[in-house]
């Protein structure tokens, strides 16, 4: 099995010359780790904000638009409703109806700042900022103690590989957002009710 897998390394380009010490070492594991890391990291994350969401008394979906605009502004990119709708994918008027709920709750205020007045831009309440500093500032502190411990030369070079993976997932959920729907199975299969 090994010499199979150094014949492969061979012919995949790399000199006869090179011993097995000189090869490049397999980082497949270490990748797939570390991706599956990440991947939990975010559904945990995601948990937080369901709670969140909970504690102010919203429903999942209600709470997931509304973690959208905080974290929007927070990245000084502030939604519109058509974007909101997009990123959880919901129609217009099921957007509408969503926001006219957490605008009426008191969590979400709809206002016309682009010299285009028909644009509207979402914001998040004070009251919704004041109660997100109250429910995160715990975990935001053990997020901090945590991060304390590594070297601020290897929180450079992991938030380099964040930046990079967040690029690489981004343009290529652009690219796949623009293919046209294959044909699902119901399209497709035969009928039953042929004729002979």
């Amino acid at each position: 099995m090994s010499s199979a897998r150094g014949d492969h390394r061979i012919r995949g380009g790399r000199s006869a010359g090179k011993t097995e010490e000189q090869a490049a070492p397999d980082t497949s594991g270490q990748h797939a780790r570390l991706m599956e890391e990440l991947r939990i990291y975010g559904s945990t994350f995601n948990q937080f904000s369901r709670l969140f969401g909970g504690w102010l008394g919203l429903h999942s979906t209600d709470s997931e638009a509304l973690m959208e605009i905080v974290y929007a502004e927070e990245r000084n990119v502030p939604l519109s409703p058509a974007r909101l709708g997009s990123r959880i994918g919901l129609s217009s008027g099921a957007t509408t109806s969503l926001l006219n709920r957490l605008e009426e709750a008191g969590h979400v205020i709809r206002s016309r700042e682009s010299a285009d007045r028909r644009v509207v831009t979402l914001r998040s309440s004070p009251n919704v900022h004041a109660r997100a500093d109250e429910f995160f500032a715990p975990l935001a502190e053990q997020l901090d103690t945590a991060m304390s411990r590594y070297s601020p030369e290897l929180l450079n070079s992991f938030e380099g590989l964040l930046i990079n993976l967040r690029t690489t997932m981004g343009n290529h959920l652009a690219e796949r957002s623009d293919e046209p729907r294959p044909p699902s199975t119901t399209d497709t299969a035969p009928s039953g009710n042929t004729t002979t």
